[in-house]
């Protein structure tokens, strides 16, 4: 979300000196995307941040996508797969493409390291917990609900304070406000249904000035590397741009409602390189007096659609739980489950909370997620006997 924020010091004039009280220089680094014609900010440091001690390769973390024998709709029980592992290693992926992957994680374990995802943009949804999202450019603390949005090369860690549980989609290039909702000077139009006043920036700058031995994980190109400082990478004494972490509340998005039923594209939150994010909150229904509130059928011949469930009763499917994630490809229709339409009629609301990913190049899954695949999800639009 462009717009501009400063935090801690920083010179008056950008590229000029700028001291510490000691008489050292602080060391300027110039942070952005696109080379020179994208958003940046620029961070202040104690240290240069090329200062490395001892770099190594850390681990090969390439999905194993599998190529399946048919085409159908596939329902997957997050919920069955164990907690474990840390807030980035801890991840279950269980789809992706050359775009995005999307995954699970409930971790265990604390981050002993920081990361640093250097192949695109991370949204990263709290489902359950509270904690913070430690990074270069400040701490956001983060609750159930949140969407916590990390930009490419931010050096960062994640710290629960109670047990979470994280819905993560790791884009291969920049994850933004869709462009219908922005004017020609990034603005947020009125008709959007979010805000600035929504985004919540980094609430404070740390600055750490210890040495010791500290270890940065960067992923590039699917390969994670070790990176070693003496010094603690979060030494940032100020920073000032466009680019930084933040975070945006699904409970702060604001549903577009009608007459008669609204297609998905009034629920978008996100718009990325060949995907988008949406959000399913509650909301009141149509209200012709004829409407069908229930989605129609409807057939993705261009997309793939993929929801994941958060909480509340879908209106439009059955058998699907907390955490269920499912996977309605391009090519076959889909829509209710028998007797959803007939049951949504009259009703006047729905209070629903689900993630959409609508990808516009073909998912693959992961063993992972056929290891908790409810296989008679295809089936279950046939008529109940």
């Amino acid at each position: 979300m462009a717009f501009y924020h400063r935090m801690g010091e920083v010179p008056q004039k950008r590229h000029t000196t700028f001291y510490k009280p000691d008489g050292e220089l602080y060391r300027e680094q110039v942070m952005g995307t696109k080379g020179f014609s994208g958003i940046q900010s620029i961070l202040y440091h104690h240290n240069p941040p090329t200062q490395v001690r001892e770099t190594r390769k850390y681990a090969d973390v390439r999905l194993e996508l599998v190529e399946q024998a048919d085409l159908k709709h596939q329902h997957f029980k997050t919920f069955d797969l164990p907690p474990g592992g840390d807030p980035i290693f801890g991840r279950r992926y269980l789809l992706g493409n050359s775009d995005v992957v999307m995954g699970v994680c409930s971790p265990t374990e604390p981050m002993d390291y920081f990361y640093r995802n250097a192949d695109g943009d991370e949204v990263v949804f709290v489902h359950e917990g509270e904690g913070e999202l430690q990074t270069i450019f400040g701490t956001i603390a983060y609750r159930p609900g949140d969407y916590l949005v990390i930009p490419i090369g931010t050096t960062y860690r994640i710290v629960p304070a109670v047990q979470s549980r994280f819905l993560v989609i790791e884009s291969q290039n920049e994850i933004v406000a869709p462009k219908r909702y922005r004017n020609e000077h990034g603005q947020l139009l009125e008709h959007s249904p979010f805000c600035e006043r929504d985004i919540r920036v980094p609430e404070k700058l740390v600055t750490h000035v210890e040495s010791g031995d500290f270890e940065v994980r960067v992923k590039r190109q699917s390969v994670v590397y070790s990176y070693f400082f003496d010094f603690h990478p979060f030494d940032v004494v100020g920073w000032d741009g466009y680019l930084y972490p933040y975070a945006l509340s699904i409970h702060d998005f604001e549903p577009i409602t009608g007459r008669i039923h609204q297609p998905p594209p009034v629920h978008q939150t996100f718009a990325g390189q060949n995907f988008v994010i949406c959000s399913f909150v509650p909301r009141l229904y149509d209200y012709h007096p004829q409407a069908i509130p229930a989605p129609y059928y409807h057939s993705n011949v261009e997309s793939d659609e993929v929801l994941y469930y958060v909480d509340g009763n879908f209106m439009s499917r059955k058998g699907v739980y907390e955490g269920s994630i499912t996977l309605h490809p391009m090519g076959i229709p889909h829509g209710p489950h028998p007797g959803k339409v007939e049951a949504s009629i009259g009703k006047k609301e729905t209070k629903e909370l689900a993630v959409m990913l609508d990808t516009f190049q073909p998912l693959y899954v992961t063993k992972e997620a056929l290891a908790v695949e409810d296989e008679a999800y295809m089936s279950s639009w046939l008529p109940s006997e």
